[in-house]
């Protein structure tokens, strides 16, 4: 579903090299945690998996399409929700579902359905003819999950999502997340609650620095310390990089 293929990025002209030589594969009915400290370049890989950014070199294909070479039907597989709220503030929610679902040729009635859906499930249906700008972070949060739903992508690609979300909204979307791999898809997300990670994921990778330095199963990801946690595997790990 997912392949990078010796993908790089830098910044400053080339001396800060924030995702160097990444290489992953992410298969379908997976949920693929992405896990790493801050500055790691979990948010850049993320943005050129997304279009966002172009790399300096190397592959990233979607469900088979190369994002460079063929980028409406890669993006098409995506349900992106980012790590901010960049929207529309001015358009209402109901408006700007409207103008995702028109983006990706979401059909009325099938839009309609899943909107009521999410809207209903994350407790913001009362607000959506209300402007966004008045909205709350949360509120902002599930909105930004209802629009990334909305054309059912084949991939999720989910940078922080929980953040914001009450606990109700959190086990929900979770929820979400393996029915879409149940069905055959794919989610991509990173998160800073390690905890969560190692409940929900299929396989975890962890970036420092730019590479990838771990990537597997819990359980492969142990090795021989059979009850390791994530959260202890992953300082660990990240240390012994320092």
């Amino acid at each position: 579903m997912l392949k990078i293929k010796n993908v790089s990025k830098s910044y400053s002209k080339g001396n800060v090299k924030a995702v160097d030589n990444l290489n992953l594969n992410v298969e379908r009915g997976e949920i693929f945690g992405f896990i790493g400290p801050n500055g790691a370049g979990k948010t850049t890989t993320i943005k050129m998996i997304c279009g966002i950014l172009p790399p300096d070199s190397g592959n990233i294909l979607i469900d088979g399409y190369d994002i460079n070479e063929n980028p409406i039907a890669a993006k098409r597989a995506i349900g992106y929700v980012p790590d901010n709220h960049e929207t529309y503030e001015r358009l209402s929610g109901i408006e700007y579902l409207n103008f995702i679902a028109d983006v990706y040729e979401v059909d009325p009635d099938v839009r309609n359905e899943r909107m009521e859906k999410y809207l209903e499930m994350f407790s913001i249906a009362d607000a959506a003819g209300e402007r966004i700008k008045t909205y709350s972070h949360g509120m902002k949060q599930k909105l930004m999950v209802t629009a990334a739903l909305l054309h059912h992508p084949p991939l999720w690609i989910l940078d922080e999502p929980l953040t914001g979300l009450d606990p109700k909204s959190s086990m929900l979307l979770k929820e979400e997340m393996h029915k879409h791999c149940s069905a055959g898809n794919t989610v991509f997300f990173s998160t800073h609650v390690l905890e969560v990670a190692e409940r929900l994921c299929d396989r975890i990778g962890i970036i420092q620095h730019g590479k990838l330095i771990a990537v597997g199963t819990l359980d492969e990801l142990r090795g021989p310390k059979a009850n390791e946690t994530l959260e202890k595997i992953f300082f660990e790990l990240t240390e012994s990089e320092e």
